[in-house]
């Protein structure tokens, strides 16, 4: 069981500094709470997943070059997410546009190793399984 996920939902990177807004394009023609639902195909960088703030993760080569250039301290760079996968697992038992609905549990994978998570759905009130 879990929330339909909507346009405005609160996603985190696990090596993000920062939250970010899931953007859900109107498209979907299929809302929950007034607000355009989301389906696993919605995993655009820059248009659907935004930059979680500076990224830490030492895979990203931006991070990677900042750090050597600090001479091997640790030092973050701006998060620009590389997606390669949709959203799993989904809600296969609902559809948003023939794509199975995004929920609440459901994860996407950055390139560069971080798990991006929803943290709040953007709305509460439509319950799918």
């Amino acid at each position: 069981m879990g929330q339909l996920v909507c346009n405005g939902a609160m996603c985190q990177c696990s090596f993000g500094l920062a939250p970010s807004a899931l953007m859900v394009l109107p498209d979907k023609m299929v809302m929950g709470s007034n607000m355009p639902a989301a389906n696993i195909m919605d995993n655009k960088p820059m248009l659907n997943v935004m930059p979680f703030g500076m990224c830490t993760c030492q895979a990203n080569p931006a991070v990677a070059a900042a750090t050597a250039a600090a001479l091997g301290t640790p030092t973050p760079a701006p998060c620009i997410p590389v997606i390669a996968a949709p959203w799993t697992p989904g809600c296969p038992t609902v559809l948003v546009k023939n794509q199975p609905a995004l929920n609440n549990s459901s994860t996407l994978m950055c390139s560069y190793g971080g798990t991006i998570t929803i943290k709040s759905a953007g709305q509460a009130t439509v319950q799918i399984p």
